[in-house]
């Protein structure tokens, strides 16, 4: 499975099992590639393979959201397991970000 797919002007992103700053920094510059490459309305960030993400991931997700704002997309978060999704709520994500369990 790709990494990164554009699907009906939806870009989704596969995140890894392990996000760390030097993952966060690649996850970064290609979504933003593909933000303005492909004109994509929303970004949603697969979570199912992910086991760790330090905080670093939350940059990731927090900078994608502003600059969807910013041109009037959105940003999603799918299948986080139980860990992630108590670091998202815990780090105050769920109020900017959906996040669908």
């Amino acid at each position: 499975m790709e990494e990164f797919k554009v699907i009906d002007r939806c870009l989704m992103v596969r995140m890894p099992e392990e996000i760390d700053h030097y993952k966060s920094s690649y996850i970064c510059e290609e979504t933003d590639k593909r933000i303005m490459r492909e004109n994509v309305d929303h970004v949603v960030f697969d979570f199912e393979e992910t086991r760790f993400m330090d905080s670093s991931g939350i940059g990731i997700l927090m900078g994608r959201y502003k600059k969807m704002q910013f041109i009037g997309g959105k940003v999603l978060i799918i299948h986080p397991d139980k860990l992630i999704t108590r670091m998202l709520h815990m780090a105050g994500i769920s109020r900017y970000i959906e996040i669908m369990e």
